[in-house]
């Protein structure tokens, strides 16, 4: 089958999709990328080994309600442009979109030519593109239960399936050996991954070095630690690391090999973004989630709740990662084999590991009829 998919923007839209593409490739289907070159997708997409169609959108800014009438022209626009490239190489046979408003004019065409859609949502509180595509839609896929409501439709409880949030094949690959090997962690040793996504955490970082003391006491404990590009400087200055210190705590502005680290890990400390939860869960690595507090309509707690509620992480606002009950939680698991045992066995009973998977097959049910 030729299927068309619609991400851009953010990793967190692009590598979903890009995992459910390499899903559908392997099993015999053409895939195509619908975005802007000039973004993210336009370097990972190319990457993974797919071709990325330009499609040239921009959102509109609701504190300025005249960029509407701009936004709605490039939209039409761009469907204008697909009309004729569908018209001369041939429709695609289900189409699907990661909830950036690149996928409007696909998703769009769709609609109006009688081409099955689907829409993924990643985020426990759907973003605009997907509720304005959804309604049409032949199936909404979610990744967090609490993001059902907001698309189920009357009378039609099939509509909404839960699917999980595709994680990339590079990432379930990890290899828990290998990413000791290649962090020269020991086999019996305690490792804590902590990280705050691809731009850092500040309170993260701050939390670490005000726990510094209290971490290097646990026997045979090792940390690493990713400051995000910006803040590993000031980390680093805060933590101060002798020579002695370093050898068991690695201080790293980011993270390439993620899969591999994150199965090295026996505990991770990180932000609750969409993707963040989805790899965690795809290797069954017990978390301490601390939410982003300024993410829109506080989605990250949301999201750390598909977690907590497994009983497979802790969660922690903000503010009180320097109270000293989050110290206690930390150093407690960390020396807490048993539970952190029973956690890593929650996290995995979650399935996010089959997410593309299951994403997949809804793709090849809607195109089938």
């Amino acid at each position: 089958m030729r299927i068309a998919i619609a991400a851009g923007g953010t990793a967190g839209h692009i590598n979903p999709a890009l995992a459910l593409a390499e899903e559908l490739r392997d099993r015999g289907h053409e895939v195509t990328f619908f975005g802007r070159p000039s973004k993210l997708e336009g370097t990972l997409v190319p990457q993974a080994g797919f071709s990325l169609v330009d499609v040239e959108v921009t959102g509109f800014d609701r504190s300025r309600p005249w960029t509407a009438l701009s936004s709605l022209y490039r939209v039409w626009s761009a469907k204008r442009d697909l009309a004729r490239r569908f018209k001369k190489e041939g429709a695609p046979d289900v189409a699907v979109g990661f909830g950036a408003y690149v996928e409007v004019p696909l998703l769009g065409w769709c609609k109006e030519n009688h081409v099955p859609y689907l829409v993924h949502e990643q985020n426990s509180v759907p973003g605009l593109a997907n509720k304005m595509m959804a309604t049409a839609a032949s199936k909404v896929c979610i990744s967090v239960p609490a993001a059902r409501d907001v698309f189920e439709r009357e009378g039609d409880p099939d509509h909404v399936v839960l699917t999980g949030n595709p994680v990339r094949r590079s990432v379930i690959a990890g290899d828990r050996d290998r990413g000791r090997a290649a962090l020269g962690v020991p086999a019996d040793a305690t490792l804590l991954l902590v990280f705050g996504g691809s731009l850092g955490a500040r309170t993260l970082n701050e939390g670490m070095a005000a726990l510094k003391g209290r971490l290097l006491s646990i026997e045979g404990l090792r940390v690493v630690q990713s400051t995000g590009k910006g803040g590993f400087d000031e980390a680093a200055a805060a933590l101060s690391l002798t020579d002695g210190e370093a050898a068991r705590w690695d201080l790293r502005p980011y993270i390439d090999n993620m899969g591999d680290v994150l199965a090295a890990a026996d505990l991770v400390l990180s932000r609750a973004g969409a993707s963040s939860i989805a790899e965690i869960a795809a290797l069954g690595v017990p978390s301490v989630l601390v939410p982003y507090p300024f993410a829109t309509a506080d989605h990250q707690t949301t999201n750390a709740r598909f977690l907590t509620d497994a009983g497979a992480a802790l969660l922690f606002k903000d503010e009180e990662v320097k109270a000293p009950g989050f110290g206690d939680a930390l150093v407690g698991l960390l020396e807490d084999p048993a539970r952190l045992s029973a956690m890593r066995a929650a996290a995995k009973g979650l399935g996010q590991d089959s997410a593309a998977a299951a994403l997949a097959d809804q793709v090849e049910s809607a195109a089938r009829g």
